[in-house]
């Protein structure tokens, strides 16, 4: 039989004896690899948890928000409202209302003149109360941001770090054996290109989420302001009434 043909016989039932699963090409790399896809793995499972997580409450919180908005425009009193949510502000939204009318009944209840309590400086102490707790709330929904935008442009690079420290390998077994068979090389070069598809599957993801959440973010906090000058209207329109 032709040698050619014997050494492309051996070359095939040697490649046919590797498994390109992703478990063994996993438990076949070295161990600084292994670091490198577990790092990536860790990164992709704690972003997608962020992503549901952010998603379902900005989701709550928008309803949350209509049903509030209908019910202070709803005609009812204030006062009443408040009772009705002081105790347990469920949203910012209601934190925003919550706070304002605290001020507003702490300023009312020092039983000083109108002389003395300017309806100006009432006005601003609740307009930056309002914005206090619009800026607490919104620190408190952009948390875990940061994370998901790390991941997103650093997991290529780390995932580029495994495909170089590969095909080192790749390298260093040709060095040793002194062959170039694909069976020699098709280890380091599978558990390479393994790595960099792990950091592209942890960044991709954390990087379409992060828009679309800022997005929302964004959105959702425009919608409190909005809210807090309304309000702000309201409580001047009171105080001119009180004169």
């Amino acid at each position: 039989m032709d040698q050619s043909v014997i050494q492309a016989t051996e070359l095939a039932g040697s490649v046919d004896a590797l498994n390109f699963s992703m478990w063994s090409l996993f438990m076949q790399a070295t161990w600084i690899v292994k670091i490198v896809l577990i790092v990536l793995l860790l990164a992709s499972v704690w972003s997608w948890a962020i992503i549901f997580e952010k998603l379902w409450r900005l989701h709550h919180l928008q309803r949350a928000a209509t049903g509030f908005e209908d019910e202070f425009w709803s005609g009812g009193s204030l006062d009443k409202l408040y009772e009705k949510v002081s105790q347990r502000p469920e949203n910012p939204m209601t934190a925003i209302f919550v706070a304002a009318m605290r001020e507003w009944r702490r300023s009312s209840g020092r039983g000083l003149q109108r002389s003395e309590l300017s309806h100006a400086s009432l006005q601003q102490r609740t307009e930056r109360i309002m914005h206090v707790t619009l800026g607490r709330e919104m620190e408190r929904l952009e948390r875990n941001m940061t994370f998901l935008a790390s991941v997103g442009s650093t997991a290529p690079f780390v995932g580029l770090f495994g495909t170089v420290y590969g095909i080192m390998n790749s390298f260093q077994s040709i060095a040793l054996t002194k062959q170039t068979s694909l069976a020699v090389v098709a280890p380091g070069i599978a558990e390479a290109l393994f790595a960099t598809a792990l950091g592209l599957v942890a960044a991709i993801p954390a990087v379409i989420a992060y828009n679309k959440i800022s997005n929302d973010l964004g959105r959702y906090a425009s919608r409190l302001e909005a809210f807090a000058h309304e309000f702000t209207a309201i409580f001047s329109r009171q105080l001119e009434e009180a004169e």
